[in-house]
């Protein structure tokens, strides 16, 4: 989730609009991701860093994602060139992989610039087509830097709020699904970076498992109350899920 302050009002995060012909969430507003792959995990066991084997690993993946899906480079040192970035990705694009072309420019990345904030893991529940185990980590939005679309995954990208971003998918245009939703809600009860990190430090990354109830207005999709969300249920039948 990369976090870009504004003199004049909240925050601008970056979402990207995915691809109308992805298996999952086609056409959501999603932050940059993807998975883990065997490289990032033999790359976290050769920096040798004071972090869990699979939280560097996930760390990794989070930097080489948000490189491949919006050419923005973040952990890399300040005086990374913006267009070695742009090099690396499309090297990337034709199969190169990220820990060589890293190795290749002695690059040393600061996986502590990312800050854990959530980490979602849902249950195969009625209507789920598939689940991820998902960490969701804050990161500041490099400068001199610009984010570009693959044209693949995602189709469009857009800076702006977590309000914002509510507000226009509560309009019909656009679409979050509920774990999206549920961090944007969180994150626009804040004015910058700096309190969104200091709020992430303060709660313990749990794991967030969201269950069935059924409740006088129907059955809600629920997850738990101690976790730092402002709002904690939705109606079935609203939520989006896929």
């Amino acid at each position: 989730m990369l976090v870009r302050d504004r003199p004049d009002g909240p925050p601008d995060l970056l979402l990207m609009e995915r691809a109308a012909t992805m298996a999952f969430a086609p056409g959501a507003l999603v932050f940059p991701g993807g998975a883990v792959d065997a490289a990032d995990l033999l790359l976290a066991e050769q920096m040798q860093i004071s972090l869990p084997l699979d939280e560097a690993a996930a760390r990794i993946a989070a930097v080489r994602e948000t490189l491949e899906e919006s050419g923005l480079g973040i952990a890399f040192p300040d005086d990374f060139p913006v267009e070695a970035l742009a090099t690396m990705r499309q090297a990337m694009v034709e199969g190169a992989a990220f820990a060589d072309l890293l190795t290749a420019r002695g690059v040393t990345l600061d996986l502590h610039a990312l800050v854990p904030f959530a980490r979602w893991h849902p249950a195969m529940i009625e209507g789920a087509t598939r689940v991820f185990d998902t960490r969701f980590y804050l990161a500041r939005a490099p400068q001199g830097q610009e984010a570009q679309e693959d044209a693949t995954e995602n189709v469009h990208l857009l800076w702006t709020s977590a309000a914002a971003i509510l507000t226009r998918c509560d309009a019909g245009e656009g679409k979050v699904i509920f774990p999206t939703r549920r961090n944007l809600e969180r994150l626009a009860r804040f004015d910058s970076f700096v309190a969104i990190a200091a709020h992430a430090a303060a709660i313990p990354v749990e794991k967030v498992t969201p269950w069935m109830e059924e409740r006088a207005d129907g059955r809600h999709l629920c997850i738990p109350d101690h976790l730092g969300y402002p709002v904690t249920s939705e109606l079935l039948r609203r939520a989006s899920r896929h």
